[in-house]
């Protein structure tokens, strides 16, 4: 469940920091009864940064394979084994 906490409460902001530690989740921040803003640890941002990085280089992946920019796994290691003069 999301944690949703009124823009007084930054008033304390220990209190917050420790939230944001311990939850592990991005705390919604409302105004007047509305969102406003999203508080996360720095720790909890990087991890949901890195989700998104992935998630690109899948959609890229993919979009590569339907355009039919692919090479053959063989391929690939034949030309890296030429090389650098690797022979299994």
């Amino acid at each position: 469940m999301p944690l949703i906490r009124p823009i007084t409460d930054l008033r304390n902001t220990g209190e917050i920091s420790e939230l944001c530690h311990n939850s592990n989740e991005p705390i919604f921040i409302t105004k007047n009864g509305y969102g406003d803003m999203v508080v996360m640890s720095n720790e909890t941002y990087e991890k949901s940064f890195a989700k998104l990085e992935i998630y690109e280089k899948l959609l890229i992946g993919k979009k590569q394979i339907e355009d039919g920019e692919v090479t053959d796994g063989e391929e690939v290691f034949a030309k890296l084994r030429e090389k650098y003069n690797y022979a299994l």
